[in-house]
């Protein structure tokens, strides 16, 4: 399913506000690198190791749910490209 643009701004805008708001201080630090998915329009979340998990726990609770993942202490949910480590010897 495509989702308009607009639309994925506002998830994300609702996303990011109610993570700052509702549950950065409840999961911080002790949750640190855990994937936190937020059903935008509940405000619920679940926490779990792998964002799959807790999509599937939160969806399983709501259907219908719209949902945004932030990672715990992390600025970003995810990380996109890749690079080579150096081994120095």
């Amino acid at each position: 399913m495509h989702i308009k643009t607009p639309f994925r701004r506002s998830i994300a805008s609702r996303g990011r506000k109610i993570y700052q708001q509702k549950i950065r201080h409840l999961v911080e630090p002790e949750e640190e690198g855990r994937f936190v998915v937020i059903d935008v329009n509940s405000g619920d979340y679940e926490i779990a190791d792998r964002d799959a998990d807790a999509t599937a726990r939160l969806v399983a609770r709501y259907p219908n749910a719209v949902t945004w993942a932030e990672r715990v202490g992390y600025p970003t949910a995810y990380r996109m490209g890749g690079g080579y480590q150096v081994e120095q010897e």
